[in-house]
């Protein structure tokens, strides 16, 4: 077995034809400038040329998956890459969910809670029998499908009550989930400020997104429904004159309990002629629900939206059956609000209170629950509740639980490719997560990571410096070697920041503020304990400290979206808190966070800079372009004039593989 990764000849974007040799089953980091040809040495070369490597063994071609420009690569091992992306961004993946404690705890709560009749109020123990064989969690999971009801006897009073199982216990199945918000935890109304302008008339544009074709098509049946219900309709009032059943047939339709309880004993109209009209509001969100799939057709649409907690269930998305099933007198919904280290120390406490063969139900489940919040809390992710919605995490945040997952896989002879796994932590959790990164290189695997912070750097067996610059600047190894040979080595700019030479100069006067502040008063969002906090205008502030101590609460859930609302009249609700003082003095709010700057596949820098434009017009002013017809159209990939027809202007094909989902290559027709 080779010990080391050897390359020779990588020319891919930057490199410039570089040869190295990297030792196996050790933590490497690669370090350098932006830009200098880290991320293309680990993920475009490395991990893909594993993935395909790994997929020629077992015996697949993948046309599709073609070898880099490399010389030869040998010592490759198969490859597992954590980057920098979000998962999973469906409302309905938690971080309990993604992890599977949460799936655990259902199975806790379905075999062995107590609740309460809801005739005679006494309690009604768990309902279980014991087998000879040997009880395994595996087999806990057969009743995690919506089957029909079953029901059994109050012991009680003999109420007959319905035989809960783990189905009931989860808010992505309809025998658990709140049948108000479906299991989401909140309900999307229209806006209705957005929707309809009410100071103008129909006829005058009030609709927003109806021109006059609509106007033409809609107002026979608006007016055709008036006549049925006895009423008058005039599009040239205006909307805020509108009687009540005006409004609410102008917004709801005909069909909604909005309009309906004017005229309970009317049957609505047949058909669109006779004036069975839909409502504006009613349209926009089945619109909306017809594609909430499509993410960016969501996002344009969100705006329009007013996200409320649903009044049902308060948030917890569970049905109020399942919310009062308790074990050791903790409800599930209480146990996912608690960090996930308060919940490990919950479990502790749970084998001296159960009996003997209760305990034969839980122990294999207790079991796999600590090691999996164990493994968590070496993560660094301990802070973290199983009800946070997983798209609320930060990249760092997402990054380690998926380390932690891997952590639980105990796999060996892996290449695993870290993309900055210290991005949003804490100096006092670095250490903590470089004993994770260890941890997976002690199992015998080589981990790669990307990496700009000097502890990490410090704490790596190997390191490679690329550079001296970013772009065509860059593409070079500068040094290579132990931390110590890298720091002693005078033309490595990463050398010159880890042994000291070269450091970031404190300012020898701070700038002082304009005396003007914004003032929260009252911010009790999540974790956040009834906060007042001002901050500076005119001055550069740092709000600071622990992962998961409220720094993104406060900043972002109730500061950004109160001003938003206040400014633009957003319809996103901030966070809990009293109010904001002194935001008068704001005129517009700019937010730069993690998230990705065009999630559009055929977004690039040219066309977010809208540098595309001039220089699609200067092709097409060219002889050549107006000999051939060619306008600037032809030379855009957004446009079918212009595009690759392969790849539809992307650049990339998506190949998915049972080894391999969705893997993207560079087109073959285009070149990317």
């Amino acid at each position: 077995m080779t010990s080391a990764i050897i390359i020779r000849g990588a020319r891919l974007h930057n490199l410039k034809n570089i040869t190295l040799t990297i030792p196996k089953n050790q933590l490497v980091v690669l370090t350098g400038v932006s830009g200098s040809g880290k991320s293309t040495l680990g993920f475009d070369i490395l991990y893909k040329e594993g993935q395909r490597q790994y997929l020629e063994s077992l015996g697949f071609v993948p046309f599709d998956l073609p070898k880099p420009p490399v010389d030869a690569i040998s010592g490759l091992s198969p490859s597992i890459s954590v980057d920098q992306h979000l998962t999973n961004r469906s409302p309905r993946s938690t971080v309990g969910t993604v992890t599977d404690v949460y799936t655990y705890l259902r199975v806790l709560f379905a075999r062995l809670g107590h609740r309460p009749c809801l005739v005679c109020g006494k309690d009604i123990p768990p309902q279980f029998e014991l087998f000879s064989e040997v009880w395994n969690v595996a087999s806990f999971f057969s009743d995690d499908v919506d089957t029909p009801e079953e029901s059994s006897c109050c012991p009680h009073c003999a109420t007959s009550v319905l035989v809960l199982g783990m189905a009931n216990f989860s808010f992505n199945k309809p025998s658990g989930a709140c049948p108000t918000c479906t299991g989401l935890g909140s309900i999307h109304t229209a806006d209705i400020r957005r929707l309809v302008d009410e100071k103008k008339s129909i006829s005058a544009g009030a609709v927003n997104g109806w021109d006059a074709f609509h106007i033409e098509y809609y107002t026979p049946c608006l007016r055709a429904a008036a006549v049925h219900y006895g009423f008058d309709f005039d599009i040239s009032s205006p909307i805020m004159s509108y009687t009540p059943q005006q409004r609410d047939l102008l917004l709801y339709g005909v069909d909604s309990p909005q309009f309906r309880r004017y005229f309970p004993d009317i049957k609505p109209p047949s058909t669109v002629r006779k004036g069975r009209f839909e409502g504006v509001a009613t349209n926009f969100l089945r619109r909306y629900a017809s594609r909430i799939h499509d993410e960016n057709y969501r996002e344009k649409m969100e705006e329009h939206l007013v996200t409320q907690t649903c009044p049902d269930c308060a948030g917890t998305r569970l049905r109020a059956e399942s919310r009062m099933v308790t074990v050791k007198g903790k409800d599930i919904i209480t146990l996912s609000q608690m960090p996930m280290s308060d919940l490990g120390a919950w479990l502790d406490t749970l084998p001296s209170a159960l009996s003997p063969d209760e305990m034969m139900i839980a122990s294999p489940i207790l079991e796999d629950l600590k090691t999996r919040i164990a493994w968590l809390i070496k993560a660094g992710t301990g802070y973290l509740s199983l009800e946070r919605p997983t798209p609320t995490l930060s990249i760092g945040e997402a990054q380690r639980l998926r380390l932690a997952a891997l952590l639980r896989s105990g796999l060996t002879g892996v290449l695993y490719v870290l993309d900055e796994p210290t991005i949003g932590t804490h100096q006092r959790d670095t250490r903590r997560l470089i004993e994770v990164v260890r941890s997976l290189r002690d199992l015998g695997n080589t981990v790669m990571v990307i990496e700009h912070d000097l502890e990490m750097i410090a704490a790596a067996d190997y390191v490679i410096d690329f550079g001296p610059g970013g772009g065509n600047q860059g593409g070079f190894v500068v040094a290579s070697g132990a931390p110590d040979e890298i720091a002693a080595n005078t033309t490595s700019i990463s050398g010159n920041y880890l042994s000291g030479r070269t450091v970031i100069p404190l300012p020898d006067k701070r700038r002082d503020s304009t005396g003007k502040g914004i003032l929260i008063r009252g911010a009790r969002h999540h974790n956040l304990k009834n906060l007042d906090v001002r901050l500076p205008l005119g001055a550069l502030v740092a709000v600071t400290g622990v992962s998961g101590s409220g720094k993104s609460s406060l900043i972002f859930d109730v500061l950004e979206h109160a001003l938003r609302r206040l400014l633009n009249g957003s319809s996103e609700f901030p966070g809990e808190h009293d109010a904001i003082e002194g935001w008068e003095a704001i005129q517009r709010v700019i937010t730069i966070n993690q998230q990705q700057i065009g999630r559009v596949p055929r977004s690039n820098v040219a066309t977010y800079a809208e540098i595309s434009t001039p220089v699609r017009q200067a092709f097409s002013a060219t002889p050549e372009a107006q000999q051939r017809g060619f306008s600037a159209r032809q030379f855009s990939f957004n446009v079918p004039g212009g595009r690759c027809e392969r790849c539809q202007g992307t650049g990339v094909l998506l190949i998915n593989m049972h080894f391999l989902p969705d893997a993207e290559v560079r087109c073959p027709s285009c070149h990317g």
